[in-house]
């Protein structure tokens, strides 16, 4: 059971939409399967981090098929700086091997098929529909979407599946995409997790954690 009724929920996006217009994906790409890369490495890191070392890599790497048959060691030394290296550089040569032999060397553009590929779970996939193909089924839910989502009384849930069914629920599918862009952005700039900015917080009023 959500906290927020609909039209609520609506007014607050509303919000965020006027304060944020610019609001996007803050990952550099220029491929769904660069796109697919960059959110596998940016799971534990920072969109900043990830971007600054994604040019050598896409320089290094070209294609699919490059990444396919990249040796983990150097992989490993490209993306080493995201964290968790080890089991990314083996993610990623692993989805790319399979996105060769089972899709015929192009990124699936279904949830169903995403989520076959090493590395892959909703999150990842819905910013992959959302930003590489304009496709919504879902919102992604990072870590600013979950803290967020329960701040703002938008879900009462810490599991990331639930939470997306409440917001899924909350808003137009059209909106399903800029969802994850506007609350990440918010966070970022103003609902830190430990020192909300709630003197300027364009929302607070239509908050319960407000703290003025």
């Amino acid at each position: 059971m959500v906290l927020y009724s609909r039209p609520r929920a609506n007014k607050l996006i509303a919000v965020f939409i006027k304060t944020y217009p610019k609001a996007t994906i803050a990952l550099e790409y220029k491929t769904p399967f660069q796109l697919l890369v960059v959110t596998i490495l940016s799971a534990q890191s920072t969109d900043k981090q990830v971007n600054k070392i994604s040019p050598a890599l896409f320089s290094r790497y070209r294609t699919i098929k490059d990444l396919a048959q990249a040796k983990l060691p150097e992989l490993e030394k490209y993306v080493h700086s995201t964290g968790f290296y080890r089991n990314k550089a083996k993610n990623i040569k692993a989805a790319a091997q399979k996105i060769l032999s089972d899709f015929g060397g192009k990124v699936p553009n279904t949830m169903e098929e995403l989520t076959t590929l090493p590395g892959v779970a909703r999150k990842t996939a819905n910013i992959v529909l959302s930003n590489g193909f304009g496709i919504n089924v879902g919102i992604a839910v990072d870590t600013h979407v979950l803290r967020l989502s329960k701040r703002l009384g938008l879900s009462k849930h810490s599991d990331p599946v639930k939470v997306e069914n409440d917001l899924m629920e909350l808003f137009p599918k059209n909106l399903w995409g800029k969802i994850n862009h506007l609350l990440v952005h918010h966070g970022r700039s103003i609902c830190d997790a430990k020192k909300p900015k709630c003197e300027i917080c364009p929302v607070c009023k239509l908050c319960p954690s407000c703290n003025l």
